[in-house]
């Protein structure tokens, strides 16, 4: 089988090389607090789009450093009961998508709330206030600014607290909620499960935002990375300050988060993946303490992964409850 990255069995065993910084724990007991301290002003607001069997609202939220933060609200039409839920998240520089390609789960009787991260395709703000490049580069984001200024740290908070008010809708069942996404939206799932451990199942594919030095080592920085050569291009030309930028990078390192994860996890891996390396995908999954599967597309790539989405979606189904 050609290789764009280590063999499986060395994958298997991979357990990253960006380094977790010393004060990584306390980085993110600071972050969450400073989350739970924002009185989030919830909105909901009836989207313009309506079908016959679902409810959609456009729901706004303050999260931190004062940004408003958009999400789609699905749910299915005079539903009785607590419902189970689902968080979705995009790739990377997109938005939330379209409100009918959430209508599935929705079917199934499932709540659907579809975040747009800040600063990127969609509705939410970025509010700014760092050095250095803003357009684009959201991993380099805030870099120059100290790390509780990283873009990402706002990013990841975002999913969590999102998470933290679904849970606490009067309609929705707190103990039946689940993540999916792919690339930056499967980094994001495991961030959301890792920061609001109460989410019960999540469905990553290919996860972005993982072991970044490796990336660098791969000489793998021409799309979605590219902002890493970017940087020492623009800011850093030789290197003087490499150990310190990885080692920052490291705190909004998806992989250094992964052991808080509580749920179950299904996730999809393609082997022959140029754009988020497999390696790096693994060097998170590795990590994750509890139940866990792989589903590996040995000739697939940064692509649709053919039956990932029917799989995930049966996984996921695990959450509604017995009728």
């Amino acid at each position: 089988m050609p290789l764009v990255d280590w063999p499986l069995e060395k994958l298997q065993q991979y357990q990253g090389m960006n380094r977790k910084p010393a004060d990584f724990e306390e980085y993110w007991k600071t972050a969450v607090a400073e989350m739970r301290a924002v009185e989030p002003n919830v909105e909901l607001v009836p989207s313009t789009f309506q079908v016959p069997s679902a409810d959609c609202y456009d729901l706004y939220f303050t999260g931190v450093r004062g940004a408003r933060i958009h999400a789609k609200y699905l749910r299915p039409k005079q539903a009785k009961g607590k419902l189970p839920a689902l968080l979705n998240f995009h790739g990377y520089t997109g938005h939330s998508g379209d409100w009918a390609d959430k209508l599935s789960y929705v079917g199934l009787g499932f709540a659907v709330f579809s975040m747009d991260c800040r600063g990127q395709g969609g509705k939410s703000e970025d509010t700014g206030g760092v050095a250095g490049n803003t357009f684009r580069g959201h991993i380099i984001r805030g870099l120059d600014s100290g790390p509780e200024n990283l873009l990402f740290r706002h990013i990841f908070l975002d999913t969590a607290q999102l998470a933290s008010i679904i849970m606490e809708l009067p309609e929705i069942d707190p103990e039946r909620v689940g993540a999916y996404g792919g690339s930056q939206g499967g980094a994001l799932a495991i961030a959301c499960a890792a920061l609001e451990p109460r989410i019960k199942k999540l469905a990553p594919v290919y996860p972005f935002l993982s072991d970044y030095r490796r990336v660098w080592e791969m000489d793998n920085t021409s799309s979605a990375y590219e902002e890493l050569r970017a940087y020492f291009r623009q800011f850093d030309p030789m290197h003087e300050r490499e150990q310190e930028f990885f080692e920052t990078l490291g705190y909004i390192d998806i992989q250094h988060l992964a052991d808080r994860i509580e749920g179950e996890v299904l996730m999809g891996v393609g082997l022959m993946d140029t754009v988020c390396p497999p390696s790096t995908q693994y060097a998170a999954y590795n990590k994750i303490r509890s139940p866990k599967q792989t589903l590996i597309y040995p000739d697939f790539g940064h692509e649709m992964l053919p039956g990932f989405h029917d799989r995930a979606m049966m996984f996921l189904a695990g959450l509604l409850p017995d009728k």
